[in-house]
């Protein structure tokens, strides 16, 4: 499927080509890699409020407590999970 690169809006969701730990997350935005790729995600550091995303950083820390080498946080669910939880947090 590849990376997909979105052009970064407030309440959005973005994936990078860039792997890199040396990319800069803007500020109010953090770093989530998702799916067995590892794709990186651009979030509103806002999500990590909602309950849906914090079902998501639990999931995360039973499976990887908290190490996440990539410098990001890492959340184990598939993509397709992920974006559809996602749009359903930037709302209509």
């Amino acid at each position: 499927m590849g990376f997909r690169l979105h052009t970064i809006l407030k309440g959005s969701v973005t994936s990078s080509q860039a792997k890199s730990k040396s990319v800069e997350v803007r500020k109010g935005y953090v770093a989530v890699y998702v799916g067995e790729k590892l794709t990186r995600f651009i979030v509103p550091v806002s999500y990590l409020n909602q309950p849906s995303f914090q079902d998501l950083l639990n999931q995360a820390e039973e499976e990887f407590g908290y190490d996440h080498p990539m410098g990001g946080l890492t959340i184990p669910c598939t993509e397709d999970v992920f974006q559809h939880i996602t749009s359903c947090l930037n709302g209509p």
